[in-house]
């Protein structure tokens, strides 16, 4: 615990952010300092998540922080967590309409 205590000590003009993505088989959070007034497709290209997960199409993708959606090039603050979206499979208000007409 300690060595991870020692990774995200302050340091002078840093912030703690982390950056979320999840498929239907795993959920991955990476928590990085960045430079603060770093953006959120900065704190994504730095957190490695693009290569561990090639299918992410940052230009296409839906961003946001803390489930509220943002663009790219929003400044992150102390804190934040940056979230990226996987498109659904499914419109749940089709699929919901289509489950009442079954019954």
């Amino acid at each position: 615990m300690e060595a991870i205590d020692k990774l995200t000590e302050a340091r002078p003009g840093l912030i703690d952010v982390e950056v979320a993505y999840a498929t239907a088989e795993q959920q991955v959070i990476v928590v990085l300092q960045v430079t603060a007034g770093s953006t959120v497709e900065s704190a994504i290209l730095a957190s490695g998540v693009l290569c561990r997960f090639p299918e992410i199409d940052l230009l296409n993708a839906k961003v946001g922080i803390f489930a509220g959606i943002c663009s790219l090039d929003r400044p992150l603050k102390q804190g934040d967590r940056v979230e990226i979206y996987r498109p659904l499979l499914h419109d749940p208000k089709e699929a919901r309409r289509q489950r009442a007409a079954k019954r």
